[in-house]
C-alpha cells in the first residue's frame, strides 16, 4: 500500500472540501482493505473531517457491520451495485459522516468470472439526507493496480460531492 504524491494531493483537495462545508467523511471498504481511510489519515488534521472507515471484507462483516442484507449478498454478491449501495448507506447510518463512499470488487490475480473479470469493482457514494450514486468500472492491470485506482476514484468521488452538493 503506497500513498504517492498524487493520492497524497487527491485526500488533501477532499480534506479542504469537507472543512469549507463543515463535513466529515466514511468509508466502508471491501477490495481496498482500508487503503482509502489510510490515504486521507495521512493527511494532517484529517481527523477534522474524517468520522471513521468500515473495513468489511467477508460477507459477515458486510451484514454485521453496515446491515447488508444476506438476501442481497446472495443473489447479487458481494461485488454488486445492490451491495455498495446498501454498504454505503450502512456506513453513513452508523457514522457521524454527512458523505460516504463503499467499494467491493475483484482486485485478483484469481476470483474474476466472465461476468465479473478481475479489475471489476463497484463503488458508490452517499449524502446524509440526500441520494446514493453507484458505478462500476473496470480496471486494468495487477491487483496492487485495480487497488490503488479504485481508491484514486474513491477519493474523487467523495471530493466531487463534498465541493458539489446543494
Amino acid at each position: 500500500m503506497t500513498i504517492d504524491k498524487e493520492m497524497y494531493a487527491l485526500a488533501e483537495r477532499l480534506g479542504a472540501a469537507l472543512r469549507q462545508r463543515g463535513w466529515m467523511a466514511a468509508t466502508a471498504e471491501s477490495c481496498t482493505g482500508g487503503w482509502i481511510g489510510q490515504a486521507i489519515t495521512m493527511v494532517p488534521g484529517s481527523s477534522e473531517w474524517f468520522d471513521c472507515g468500515f473495513i468489511t471484507y467477508t460477507n459477515r462483516a458486510k451484514m454485521t457491520l453496515l446491515d447488508v442484507s444476506a438476501d442481497t449478498l446472495q443473489t447479487q454478491g458481494a461485488v454488486s451495485e445492490a451491495t455498495v449501495r446498501e454498504m454505503v448507506a450502512g456506513a453513513l447510518r452508523h457514522s457521524g459522516a454527512h458523505v460516504a463512499v463503499a467499494v467491493s470488487g475483484v482486485a485478483g490475480p484469481a476470483g474474476g468470472t466472465t461476468a465479473k473479470p478481475v479489475g471489476t469493482v463497484w463503488l458508490a457514494w452517499g449524502l446524509r439526507g440526500g441520494g446514493i450514486e453507484a458505478q462500476t468500472v473496470c480496471f486494468p492491470g495487477d491487483r496492487d493496480a485495480v487497488r490503488r485506482l479504485t481508491v484514486m476514484q474513491a477519493l474523487e468521488g467523495l471530493r466531487a460531492r463534498a465541493a458539489n452538493a446543494p
